[in-house]
């Protein structure tokens, strides 16, 4: 397992991206720094190490793997679509012949709005689930990241998430609303790289708010 925070950045970094992204599913790779920001905090909260992680959203795995990375039981990597699971696949092969784990996985093809806890392995401890997503941040199909907070609200009492800070107010809200608290927010940049042919910058750099809900 990892040691430091930097240390998950950098492996996190070196990870396979989406080999064909969908733009109306806002598949753009997740930064590897910001990824071990947001693990980094739920490790430190207890939410990681031998726990049952639900990587919602999962793309390439990167959070489910990082949360491997800091000791998790079990990860079930979910995604709406399945091509991404065999980018996935190679990198926890690569991360298996670089580090020895205790965890082990399962992948789930559903979408947000129809999957729950009858989806996972029958073996697996669905009692105490800690959530980790990045959702789409709603510039192609409004209000997409509001599917995954409520899918995530069904599932678990603990949400690590990130979110254009430009959605703030409507994420202090909806925590209210929904009877949880915001026990973590840290605003950082979010690199948006060049993947599709309209993007006119290599790197586009957005602020993103990382949050820990917690009902």
């Amino acid at each position: 397992m990892v040691r430091t925070r930097k240390e998950l950045a950098i492996y996190l970094s070196k990870l396979k991206v989406f080999e064909h992204p969908h733009i109306q599913l806002e598949q753009y790779p997740s930064d590897g720094d910001v990824a071990a920001k947001l693990l980094w905090e739920a490790s430190n909260n207890g939410n990681i190490e031998n726990q049952t992680i639900i990587d919602l959203g999962c793309g390439t795995g990167i959070l489910g793997i990082g949360a491997l990375l800091l000791g998790a039981k079990h990860i079930v990597f979910v995604d709406i679509d399945a091509t991404v699971f065999s980018t996935l696949k190679e990198n926890i092969k690569i991360l298996e012949e670089e580090y020895e784990f205790p965890g082990t996985f399962e992948f789930v093809n559903s979408d947000v709005s129809s999957f729950n806890k009858n989806l996972i392995a029958p073996e697996t401890d669905t009692e105490n689930l800690i959530v980790t997503m990045n959702p789409p941040f709603g510039t192609k199909i409004k209000h997409a990241d509001k599917k995954f907070l409520e899918c995530a609200k069904r599932l678990s009492n603990h949400i690590y998430s990130m979110h254009k800070t430009t959605t703030k107010v409507f994420l202090e809200a909806y925590a209210r609303t929904n009877e949880f608290e915001m026990a973590w927010q840290e605003t950082t940049s979010f690199p948006l790289k060049n993947v599709y042919k309209n993007d006119r910058k290599k790197i586009e750099r957005i602020e993103v708010d990382l949050i820990y809900l917690r009902r």
